[in-house]
């Protein structure tokens, strides 16, 4: 009886932590990481949204770029960050392709995460050097006329970048030679040159290229035309079947983050997706507000995991 009380007693002190922990988020100021360069579409968004939740919690909210090695250092930080809510990552589709392309990337995608919610999806574009192609088939006939000379850019081995770039690729059948660069700034570089031939960018930070003229759209790669650019063919429509590929963005947690920090995280992150400035600045990104239940966006983000696994296998991309 005495054992049995003890632990009662036990249980509702660590209740009783757990309520005051929750209670007290946050104390301090956030620290949200976020695995690529600054300006990158991850940044954009990522800013979009906590700069709201900042003024909503009362406490600033600081995104850090850790950009590399397709996004695996920044979110090796989460992992092994304190599970106490003022650590998360904010990362997209790459986070379910680096759960297969990366064999050791010092932490387990499936395990070591918690899913607070989505934030956006957002079109990726095909982009290529003014003038250089005048359509997606050009290009791909371009390649197809000389094997081994086309070459496209991503934002890191194993980024959702390179296995959109590649599903295309196989639907054309085709190669082309990949081009990793740290981040999205540095790619569009490559490309505005011409020194690279294409590379499928998150439409945030290449909106004004593209309305400047420094770069051409080709093509969208989501299954229907973003409505940011309603005159973009998509992949499909340009003439190749299963090349679609679909570009998001979502917040996460370490995994023994308590469940009522959590769901505090949800909350004012959902309240913050809802406001109208941030519906606005993600519309002038070209994203689209995607808000989801802890439980539906964990269920979401397995299932990419598995999408894109077998993309990998079938792309044949392997990465140490």
């Amino acid at each position: 009886m005495r054992r049995l009380l003890a632990s009662i007693v036990l249980l509702a002190s660590m209740c009783g932590t757990a309520t005051v922990s929750a209670q007290s988020w946050p104390n301090k100021p956030i620290r949200v990481i976020v695995p690529f360069t600054a300006g990158s579409a991850v940044d954009i968004v990522a800013r979009a949204v906590t700069e709201q939740v900042a003024t909503q919690i009362g406490q600033p909210v600081i995104v850090e770029n850790r950009g590399g090695a397709g996004g695996t250092l920044g979110v090796g930080l989460v992992a092994k960050a304190d599970p106490d809510g003022h650590t998360v990552l904010i990362h997209s589709t790459t986070h379910a392709v680096t759960a297969t392309t990366y064999s050791n990337p010092g932490y387990d995608a499936r395990r070591d995460f918690v899913a607070v919610t989505a934030l956006a999806s957002v079109p990726n574009v095909l982009v290529t050097a003014p003038g250089k192609y005048k359509s997606v088939r050009d290009m791909i006939e371009a390649g197809r006329a000389k094997p081994g000379s086309l070459n496209y850019a991503s934002a890191g081995a194993g980024s959702g970048a390179h296995l959109n770039a590649e599903r295309l690729l196989m639907a054309a059948g085709i190669q082309a030679q990949h081009i990793p660069f740290k981040g999205g700034p540095e790619a569009l570089t490559e490309i505005m040159t011409g020194r690279v031939d294409f590379y499928f960018v998150p439409l945030p930070p290449a909106r004004g290229l593209i309305a400047g003229k420094k770069v051409d759209a080709l093509a969208v790669s989501n299954a229907t035309r973003a409505k940011a650019l309603p005159d973009v063919p998509t992949t499909i429509e340009a003439g190749y079947p299963n090349s679609e590929y679909n570009f998001w963005m979502g917040l996460f947690a370490p995994v023994k983050t308590p469940a009522a920090i959590v769901a505090r995280l949800h909350e004012e992150t959902i309240k913050a997706l809802n406001s109208p400035a941030v519906i606005e600045r993600l519309g002038k990104a070209g994203g689209e507000p995607m808000p989801m239940s802890p439980a539906a966006f964990d269920a979401f983000v397995r299932k990419e995991i598995e999408i894109n696994a077998v993309l990998v296998k079938a792309a044949g991309i392997e990465i140490n």
